[in-house]
């Protein structure tokens, strides 16, 4: 395969200034060919290939130094250390709004932002109906952009985006911003993209859009790479680690009311016949939560032992699952475990909700269940099996 991207060993480093003094010192060192003596380290020996027809999706936490290295790619800043190769046209959407003048229409940005993305004004032209079709900003796009929302503005910059058609799009965080169905619009098109040859780079804080629209993952720390591979692999040591952390700073809790996050209002665990958890039977889960506006947010449900140790979880936005809207910024739910391999023992069932992106809990509510039945086996769960003696073929289950 083509690689359309290498990066050898790339770091950058910002020189820290605390003075007017330092920042004289910094300019003659720098005029002498001197380094600067404080520098703060944003990215650190990151070294990553990526192919034609492939995509890659960074995340980390804020700081983490992902937007350096988008910048990087993009040409946007120069590294400190290390070699990029970028082997194709490269279409960036980085910074809400960059490449607009804010005085400007938006049907004016069109052929500014265009420019600055490498069309010519030929290819402008044929393209134009096109963006203004997907941009679909109505009678706004003459209106000066200074005055658009920050969903209004990303829908023009990654309409323009989409004309470019380039050999490498870079995006940061596009898809957090904007209402959901111009999002599943912006995902449609990048889906169609990749299917077509296109090569994606996405920085993102949505586990979902990371795991859907990327093939492999790479984790950023501190300006390091912390894990590359499978997207995931390494989304699911990202959450696991965050879980981790979130553990450690504070206890799980209740939002207090008011709270401006997505709360459980209401949480119902039942067996799905009986009165009685049993080995082998079912549980159902279902509740309502309150949204602080009108995007669902995301149910995780887990199940721990009483001692603690984590037996299963999962979320609601797997495989593109959403919460029904009742009304009133209210959402609901509903989980059904079958059958319940649990072994009898006590248990607590947990439901927890996170903000739309999935990333962010917010608020939880714990359910304590006793699983009855009778049981010689050890551990958490009964898994199928089969004892055999020598003389069996092996043939069996």
């Amino acid at each position: 395969m083509t690689k359309l991207l290498t990066l050898r060993d790339v770091g950058k480093d910002y020189a820290k200034v605390q003075s007017r003094g330092g920042r004289v010192r910094l300019v003659f060192d720098l005029l002498r060919g001197h380094s600067a003596q404080h520098a703060f380290r944003a990215l650190d020996g990151v070294s990553l290939e990526l192919a034609r027809g492939e995509s890659l999706g960074i995340i980390g936490e804020n700081g983490a130094g992902k937007s350096t290295l988008l910048k990087i790619v993009a040409g946007v800043i120069q590294p400190t250390r290390g070699t990029v190769v970028v082997n194709g046209r490269v279409g960036a959407l980085l910074e809400l709004g960059s490449g607009f003048h804010p005085d400007y229409s938006g049907e004016a940005n069109i052929d500014l932002a265009a420019a600055l993305l490498g069309l010519t004004p030929d290819e402008i032209d044929a393209k134009r109906d096109e963006i203004i079709a997907f941009a679909d900003l109505g009678e706004h796009l003459r209106d000066p952009i200074k005055h658009y929302s920050s969903g209004m503005v990303v829908r023009l910059g990654f309409a323009v985006a989409t004309a470019l058609a380039p050999d490498i799009l870079i995006t940061d965080e596009v898809l957090a911003v904007g209402d959901e169905s111009f999002q599943q619009k912006c995902v449609q098109w990048i889906q169609g993209y990749l299917a077509g040859g296109g090569t994606l780079l996405l920085c993102s804080h949505s586990m979902f859009h990371i795991q859907t629209l990327c093939r492999k993952a790479l984790w950023v720390q501190q300006g390091k790479a912390r894990m590359f591979g499978d997207a995931f692999d390494v989304t699911r040591e990202y959450l696991a680690y965050h879980e981790e952390k979130r553990s450690r700073e504070a206890p799980i809790g209740r939002a207090p009311p008011g709270s401006p996050v997505p709360r459980i209002e209401q949480v119902t665990v039942k067996p799905l016949q009986g009165e009685t958890f049993e080995t082998e039977g079912g549980l159902r889960v279902s509740g309502t939560f309150s949204s602080p506006d009108e995007r669902a947010p995301v149910a995780l449900v887990g199940i721990v032992r009483a001692d603690g140790t984590p037996v299963f979880g999962t979320h609601s936005d797997e495989n593109g699952f959403a919460l029904r809207p009742l009304g009133d910024r209210r959402f609901g739910f509903t989980l059904r475990i079958e059958p319940l391999a649990l072994l009898p023992g006590r248990y607590t069932v947990r439901v927890h909700s996170l903000e739309a992106e999935g990333l962010l809990m917010t608020d939880t509510i714990e359910t304590r269940i006793t699983v009855a039945g009778r049981s010689r086996d050890y551990g958490l769960v009964r898994l199928e099996h089969r004892w055999q003696d020598d003389a069996d073929d092996g043939r069996g289950g």
